[in-house]
């Protein structure tokens, strides 16, 4: 229980203490609620957005001769052509795009201002010397999730090193476990919406090859017509069999590239997270 672990404070800190973890508890809540907000809008703008490009820019009249074929060289009518399927694959493509920039730009937030390896030799060097303010101070300047790491594992360095009533397994915990909270605090931030990368990747290529299926099915209909086969229908039918294929491709490659991308840069900073915890460890070993 919560109480149990803060026996030892007074009351009024007890207080603080709790209203400030119900305080971060409801922080998080809040802010998956707006990722799941913010997913679902892009979501659904996408879909608005690729229906509106289908028909306004991919169906624009100027892209088709009188009897209604896309015109030599007209690439949008030949995709007009991919069918009912092409504007879900274009709001698809629309999502991962959308996505790929809003974790390009958190990402980037979260390594903070400046270099994180040199900010990890400063921190280092800071520690090897005692200034523990300093490193604080550091911390403070970089505001990167790495530093908000270090910034939480340094601060209950402070408390517990001097501390008489803690022995050396009890401090060695106390941070420990003040740098996997702080740690699993920053990792969701970095990696919402990735799922929705990793799902795009997956059915791109699937819806792709329902628009395949659906336009050679009407391809060998063309063909099954007696006598002279429709060749329209069948230009038709393979058209959006081609077309469907390749967006769908194109969507999928993006949403793999674009979530090997994100999940490397996540890595990179957990490993730069799991290395400074290291670093505190070995600075409270070496002081005793």
């Amino acid at each position: 229980m919560v109480e149990d672990n803060f026996y030892f404070c007074h009351p009024i800190i007890k207080r603080i203490i709790k209203k400030t973890i119900i305080t971060n508890m409801s922080s998080q809540k809040s802010s998956t609620d707006l990722s799941r907000f913010f997913a679902g809008m892009v979501i659904l703008l996408a879909l608005v957005i690729g229906h509106l490009i289908f028909y306004l820019v991919l169906g624009d009249k100027a892209n088709f001769d009188a009897e209604g074929h896309p015109k030599a060289g007209s690439f949008l009518g030949v995709m007009y052509k991919g069918g009912f399927i092409v504007p879900i694959l274009l709001a698809l493509f629309i999502t991962i795009i959308t996505i790929g920039i809003e974790r390009f730009i958190t990402i980037q937030r979260a390594k903070g201002k400046g270099s994180i390896e040199a900010f990890v030799r400063k921190i280092k060097g800071y520690l090897a010397s005692g200034k523990i303010d300093e490193a604080i101070i550091e911390c403070d300047k970089q505001q990167g999730s790495l530093a908000n790491v270090m910034r939480c594992g340094l601060g209950r360095y402070k408390e517990v090193h001097n501390d008489s009533s803690y022995d050396f397994n009890a401090k060695e915990a106390a941070i420990m476990k003040e740098l996997e909270e702080a740690t699993a605090l920053e990792l969701p931030m970095l990696g919402k919406n990735l799922s929705i990368l990793s799902t795009s990747a997956s059915i791109g290529t699937l819806i792709g090859l329902i628009g395949t299926v659906v336009g050679m099915i009407r391809a060998f209909a063309a063909l099954a017509v007696a006598g002279q086969p429709d060749t329209a229908a069948l230009a038709t039918g393979i058209s959006e069999a081609l077309v469907n294929t390749m967006v769908g491709i194109i969507s999928s490659t993006f949403a793999i590239i674009l979530y090997n991308f994100f999940s490397t840069k996540i890595d990179a900073l957990t490993y730069s997270m799991d290395e400074a915890g290291f670093s505190i460890m070995q600075t409270l070993k070496s002081k005793g």
